[in-house]
C-alpha cells in the first residue's frame, strides 16, 4: 500500500491529509493559533470542587472551566503533589524528581474533597479538547510523548506496547529501558521501538527528561493560567504518530513547516529524510493531489461508493448515525440476501473509512441492509472488524443486533471534522440575486488593475474557479495574454478547486493573501434592487 502525507498550510490554517494508494483517509485540520490542544500542560487553578461528581473545575484560561474527575488525578497524585507544593514554594531552585521519595497512591475509591482544595495550583494536561459546549477535559497523571516511548512524570513501571509481538524483543526493551531510565519516571514503549538500537531510545529519553525539567523551570517562573508545555507542531506530531518505513513521501508547501518535518525525519529515520518534499508549484497543494475533490464528494451528508449505493450520515449531539441504502444498485442472478451482503460489506468499507476521516467519536449506530442468515451477519461482523483494524483510536464494535443495527463506540478527544461542502454564491450571498456572470471577467480586470497600478502590486497569482480559468485561457488570443501584455507577466492566473464559481481570491509573491473585497461586492446586486424599489416607489 502507498503511503503519502500532503500537508497544507495556510495563513490562518493547516490541514494535514493522509493518503492510501492516493485515496483520502484521514484528514486533520488545526487553526495555526490553536489553543488547548490534546497534550498541552498548563499551570492552573481550581475553581470548585464538585464533591456530587467527585470532580472539580479548574481555570486554564479558557472561557468556560475545564474539568477533572478524582479518577484523571492518577494513582501517584501524593508524590505529585509534595513535588508541586515544593516546586512553588521555592522558586530559586527545582526539585530533582529523581531524588524525590514516592508517596503512597492514593485510594481509587477516595473524594476529590480529600485531596484538592479550591484555589488550589495544579500542572495539568488536556485530556481532550474542548467539545460543543464543555471545556477541556484534564489529567494530571502528565506524560510527555515521543517517537519511541511516553515519558510518565511520577511512576516507576515500564510498559511495552501489545502490538510488539516477539516475547526476546520485549524483554530486550524492558531491560534496555531499565538501565537508561531515570529514577522516579515510568516508561510506555512504544511499537516503534522495535528493534531500535540502544543510542536511539537513550537519545530521547535525555530529550524527554530535558524537556519536563524546562516545563518544571517554566512552570516557577509563571502564574495560572499559563501553557507551560505544548505539543510539538500537528504536522510533526501526526508524523510522529504514524510515520511508518512504507511511506514514500511527504509533501509540504510552506517552507518552514517542511525543515521542521525534514530535520524530525533526518533524527528518526536518517535515510529516509528525503521522501519530505518541498512543494513550489502555482497550483494548490490539495486541487494537484485530487484532495479537495475527494472532500467534496466525501463530506457530505449522502455519501455514494460502488454501483450506486449509499450512505447518510447524520450527527447529533449524543450520538452519529449512518443509514445503509443500496439505492438503484441491480445485479442479475444475485437473490436479494446475496446483494444485500455485498452492499454491507462495501458500506462497511467506506464507514471504516469515514470514521478516520471525520474523526466521528463516541456512540455510531448504523443500520444496515436486513439480512436473514445468520453466517452473513457474522461475515459482517468481522470484516467490520478486520477493515477497522488499522484504525489508531481505541473503538469497539458490537455485532448486530436483532434490527439489524451495528453499535460501534469510538475513542473521542477532539470534536468531529465537520466540513460544509454545500457553496454560498460569492455573488448575492445567498440574497438570491447576482451581478450577470458574463461581467465577471470584467470585475476581475478591474482588480487586476488596482492591484498594478493603485497596489503598486507586480508579481500576484489569482486563483479562481477551474470553469473560469479555463474561460480565461481559452483560444489564442486569450484574456489570459491580453492581461499579461497590459499588466506584466507577474500576472498568474491558476485554477483552485476549493473555490465557488464566481469566487476568488488574490495572493502575492510570497503567498500572503490579499484582501481586494470591496462593500459593493458583498451587496451590489441588493443596492440594484433597493435603488430600482424605490424609483418604483417614487413614481408611484
Amino acid at each position: 500500500m502507498k503511503s503519502e502525507l500532503v500537508v497544507d498550510v495556510q495563513q490562518k490554517e493547516t490541514s494535514i491529509a493522509l493518503l492510501e494508494d492516493s485515496r483520502l483517509v484521514s484528514l486533520q485540520k488545526e487553526n495555526r493559533n490553536v489553543a488547548y490542544a490534546v497534550g498541552d500542560i498548563y499551570l492552573a487553578k481550581v475553581r470548585k470542587l464538585m464533591p456530587g461528581l467527585n470532580a472539580a473545575f479548574v481555570d486554564v484560561g479558557y472561557d468556560k472551566d475545564a474539568f477533572i474527575h478524582y479518577l484523571d488525578l492518577g494513582a501517584q497524585f501524593s508524590t505529585y503533589s509534595k513535588f508541586m507544593a515544593e516546586a512553588l514554594e521555592d522558586k530559586d531552585k527545582t526539585p530533582n524528581i529523581s531524588k524525590f521519595p514516592a508517596e503512597p497512591d492514593i485510594p481509587k475509591q477516595g473524594s476529590i474533597t480529600d485531596v484538592l482544595q479550591q484555589g488550589q495550583k495544579l500542572l495539568v494536561q488536556i485530556a481532550k479538547e474542548p467539545i460543543s459546549s464543555k471545556g477541556p477535559r484534564l489529567t494530571t497523571d502528565l506524560s510527555l510523548t515521543g517517537r519511541y516511548m511516553v515519558l510518565i512524570p511520577f511512576g516507576s513501571k515500564i510498559s511495552i506496547s501489545q502490538k510488539i509481538k516477539s516475547t526476546e524483543e520485549k524483554v530486550r526493551l524492558r531491560q534496555l529501558i531499565s538501565s537508561i531510565k531515570p529514577k522516579g519516571f515510568g516508561v510506555i514503549v512504544r511499537t516503534s521501538a522495535e528493534n531500535k538500537r540502544v543510542a536511539e531510545l537513550n537519545n530521547e529519553m535525555r530529550t524527554l527528561v530535558k524537556c519536563w525539567e524546562d516545563a518544571i523551570a517554566k512552570m516557577q517562573r509563571s502564574d495560572p493560567p499559563t501553557l507551560i508545555y505544548e505539543e510539538e507542531a500537528r504536522a510533526v506530531g501526526v508524523i510522529r504518530d504514524i510515520f511508518s518505513p512504507n511511506f514514500e513521501n511527504i509533501y509540504v508547501n510552506d517552507k518552514e513547516t517542511f525543515e521542521q518535518i525534514q530535520n524530525y525525519i533526518s533524527i528518526i529515520a536518517p535515510d529516509r529524510k528525503d521522501i519530505v518534499k518541498y512543494y513550489t508549484k502555482d497550483v494548490p497543494i490539495f486541487d494537484n493531489f485530487s484532495i479537495t475533490r475527494q472532500i467534496k464528494s466525501s463530506f457530505g451528508k449522502t455519501v455514494s461508493f460502488k454501483s450506486g449505493a449509499y450512505i447518510i450520515i447524520e450527527h447529533t449531539e449524543a450520538l452519529h448515525v449512518i443509514d445503509v441504502n443500496s439505492g438503484n444498485r441491480s445485479k442479475a442472478g444475485n437473490d436479494q440476501e446475496t446483494n444485500a451482503l455485498e452492499v454491507n460489506l462495501r458500506a462497511a468499507d467506506e464507514i471504516a473509512r469515514q470514521l478516520r476521516l471525520r474523526d466521528m467519536g463516541g456512540i455510531i449506530v448504523v443500520d444496515f441492509i436486513d439480512m436473514n442468515k445468520a453466517e452473513h451477519r457474522q461475515t459482517l461482523l468481522e470484516h467490520m472488524r478486520e477493515v477497522m483494524a488499522n484504525d489508531r483510536a481505541r473503538h469497539n464494535i458490537l455485532p448486530l443486533s436483532k434490527f439489524g443495527l451495528m453499535q460501534i463506540t469510538r475513542q473521542r478527544v477532539r470534536p468531529a471534522l465537520d466540513i460544509v461542502t454545500e457553496e454560498t454564491c460569492p455573488s448575492c450571498y445567498g440574497k438570491g440575486q447576482i451581478q450577470p456572470s458574463l461581467l465577471f471577467t470584467d470585475k476581475l480586470k478591474e482588480k487586476l488593475e488596482y492591484l498594478v497600478n493603485d497596489l503598486d502590486v507586480k508579481k500576484f497569482t489569482m486563483y479562481v474557479h477551474p470553469f473560469v480559468e479555463a474561460y480565461i485561457k481559452k483560444g489564442v488570443f486569450s484574456l489570459y495574454g491580453k492581461w499579461r501584455r497590459e499588466y506584466g507577466r507577474g500576472c498568474k492566473i491558476v485554477p483552485d478547486e476549493s473555490l465557488a464559481y464566481l469566487q476568488y481570491r488574490v495572493a502575492d509573491d510570497s503567498g500572503k493573501e490579499i484582501d481586494l473585497q470591496e462593500e459593493s461586492d458583498l451587496d451590489s446586486s441588493h443596492s440594484k434592487s433597493h435603488t430600482r424599489t424605490k424609483r418604483d416607489n417614487e413614481e408611484s
